[in-house]
């Protein structure tokens, strides 16, 4: 029997970090295929420019809910009210899939197809940034999301080699997991003339980011170091980075001006499973200094210079070598531009609606064993 026509997804994130970004670009990318979207966001606020962003995408539903995230401290009482809250929206409004860009929830009960995207973790960022064994106090986030995954219909991540570690870190079947790449819209995004300025932007607390490393050769570099981003750390504590130049937390449009100043973005990242704000500097012409692990060595290649994640005294020597060398800079900056408009908002929905397709006929021959067997 055919898999009827699919008309309504039902969404979830975070307003947290780049997930918020992608599943706007996702939730409007449907939109414009006819198909209905409602997004559920989860996270201990909204700002303006979020709730400006998601009302300006016309026809969506929306709907946050004010909830600690999987990854933050004692979360387990607030995750289990969100997943209550995710299932009266559910029965309002009757999804044909279920698309979860949080980590939790894919064990409840839906009736429906589940597809759940890994954006990132607490598993695989530890072991990219301690490289350590996972410490005990977090035993029950890795059972609960395992649990929640293996009950998923498929499983994507927005690079193979994210994907690898998710297989790998929850006992996942490779059979049931996809590599999508994340999109992006071009139209906010301007290549201008440069200034002689280095940028970073993300979650400037995070280790995996490691910022810190870039904020420490503020004061050393010949070119000013600006910063955008969030500066507390989860228990609220502000940290400082002398010599730079911190421009808070930016909309998109705000950051999208300073992408267009910068002639150099740096992300010495020991962790980024994407990372967007790349492929946002590179549309801007930028000219990339990235950490030198598999996720971005799959995405930008030739593109960027990359710096030893093990090594940051290595951070500068290549900061050095694109201010100084103006034509390297220039190469680097048409590659990365290049490269970054194959990621296309489009590409990615084909994607994803591949991938709805493929869960909702599993889902539908599952229901049909269970049908002959009872």
């Amino acid at each position: 029997m055919s898999v009827k026509q699919l008309r309504r997804v039902l969404l979830t994130g975070d307003t947290e970090g780049g997930v918020w970004t992608f599943v706007l670009e996702l939730a409007q990318g449907l939109l414009q295929r006819e198909i209905e979207v409602c997004l559920v966001t989860f996270g201990p606020s909204v700002n303006q420019a979020q709730e400006q962003s998601a009302a300006a995408i016309e026809g969506l539903n929306w709907f946050h809910h004010k909830s600690k995230l999987e990854w933050m401290q004692d979360p387990w009482s607030d995750i289990q009210r969100a997943g209550q809250f995710l299932q009266e929206v559910a029965r309002n409004w009757i999804p044909d899939l279920v698309h979860l860009n949080t980590l939790c929830h894919g064990e409840l009960a839906w009736g429906a197809p589940v597809i759940i995207t890994h954006h990132s973790c607490v598993l695989s960022w530890w072991q990219a940034v301690k490289r350590s064994p996972l410490p005990e106090e977090w035993r029950r986030y890795q059972q609960e999301v395992e649990h929640s995954l293996q009950c998923a219909t498929a499983i994507s991540a927005p690079t193979k080699s994210a994907l690898m570690s998710v297989v790998r870190n929850y006992r996942i079947d490779p059979a049931e997991a996809y590599p999508i790449y994340n999109g992006r819209s071009f139209g906010v995004f301007r290549n201008e003339q440069k200034q002689e300025i280095v940028l970073s932007a993300g979650r400037l607390w995070d280790e995996g980011k490691n910022i810190s490393a870039l904020a420490g050769l503020g004061s050393r570099l010949p070119w000013p170091v600006y910063l955008a981003g969030e500066s507390h750390n989860l228990n609220g504590v502000d940290i400082a980075f002398d010599g730079c130049h911190f421009l808070g937390k930016l909309s998109t449009p705000e950051l999208a001006g300073w992408y267009a100043k910068a002639a150099i973005y740096a992300l010495p990242a020991r962790y980024e499973p994407f990372g967007l704000s790349i492929l946002e500097a590179a549309l801007s012409g930028c000219a990339l200094v990235l950490g030198d692990i598999p996720s971005l060595r799959e995405i930008w290649n030739d593109a960027a210079i990359f710096v030893s994640t093990g090594q940051d005294d290595a951070l500068e020597p290549a900061l050095r070598l694109l201010i100084e060398n103006s034509s390297l800079r220039d190469r680097l900056s048409r590659r990365a531009l290049q490269r970054a408009r194959e990621f296309t908002q489009a590409r990615m929905i084909d994607g994803y609606l591949s991938l709805y397709e493929i869960a909702r006929a599993r889902y539908q021959e599952r229901a049909g064993r269970h049908a002959c067997a009872s």
